[in-house]
């Protein structure tokens, strides 16, 4: 990309504008505020506060069409600057972690509202499955700081990243495989919310490149229908929430009937309803364990 002529402020626009236009060609959706956001990112700055630089000098140009470039051959704009946003976190992110989705806060408003609004015990016990980042862990560890909340992933690489997100806070960090059977017996009938965003897209679905080629497979794939890990979590949420705890599985907008039924079948579980994301799309499904026998 060859920078435009020009000086201050207007060089800057100028420079914005054409690696907007550089993105936009690219596929890119989002091209005018990813050009914007990897700005700021190389100029030390706000998004918002990018026009109150008079001159971001010869530097900054070589190493934002460095980005630009990258960019446009899809590599993840959180990648490029090592962070995404989630709620209310920034989160460090990178190659081997899935890179935490809008479409997920759904899902925490959900447990934030169920937390605030029912009775949880008396010292409340929060799992997040296939946390990947840490996203729903610590963002349910900042909204009730009281809490035990356990972080579980089985990919090393993904654990580096929660680690690092959850150093200074009371997120503890475990590794281990959802889909083991008899997993932690130690956390039966003691969990009071069980959130999960695990691997659930069916093997050959087509993805954007950013997704494809650089989220890992692990996290993505949830076997030929995309409900390979969902049932294993079902029977997990089954064996370790307490009477009357919540759980909520994020699932592939092809899956919700799948993803209901598995928890109306599974007879342990009450109040199984489907959720839409932000955009309308068939998200998540919830449900509050039943009282044992």
């Amino acid at each position: 990309m060859t920078r435009p002529a020009g000086h201050g402020t207007t060089d800057l626009r100028q420079a914005i504008q054409t690696a907007a236009d550089t993105l936009a060609a690219a596929g890119i959706d989002s091209a005018r505020t990813d050009a914007e956001l990897l700005a700021a990112h190389v100029a030390g700055t706000d998004r918002g506060r990018l026009m109150l630089i008079d001159d971001p000098g010869e530097t900054f140009h070589r190493t934002f069409d460095a980005l630009i470039a990258a960019r446009a051959q899809r590599v993840p704009l959180q990648h490029l600057v090592g962070t995404a946003a989630f709620g209310p976190l920034t989160l460090a992110v990178g190659p081997g972690v899935f890179i935490p989705r809008p479409e997920t806060e759904s899902l925490l408003e959900w447990a934030m509202n169920f937390i605030d609004t029912q009775k949880l015990s008396e010292s409340p016990v929060i799992v997040d499955l296939c946390t990947g980042s840490g996203a729903l862990a610590l963002a349910l560890a900042a909204h009730r700081p009281d809490a035990r909340v356990l972080a579980i992933d089985d990919s090393e690489t993904a654990l580096q990243y929660t680690r690092r997100n959850a150093a200074g806070t009371q997120v503890e960090v475990l590794a281990a495989d959802v889909t083991t059977p008899g997993l932690l017996p130690e956390l039966d009938g003691r969990v009071d919310l069980l959130v999960a965003n695990p691997p659930y897209i069916p093997a050959g679905a087509e993805l954007d490149p950013e997704v494809a080629d650089h989220d890992p497979a692990h996290a993505l794939f949830g076997g030929a229908d995309g409900m390979e890990v969902i049932g294993p979590i079902v029977r997990l949420a089954a064996r370790w929430l307490r009477d009357g705890a919540g759980c909520a599985v994020e699932h592939d907008d092809t899956t919700s009937r799948q993803t209901v039924a598995m928890f109306t079948d599974d007879g342990s579980f009450t109040s199984v309803l489907p959720h839409r994301d932000l955009v309308g799309r068939p998200r998540f499904v919830t449900a509050i364990r039943v009282g044992r026998s």
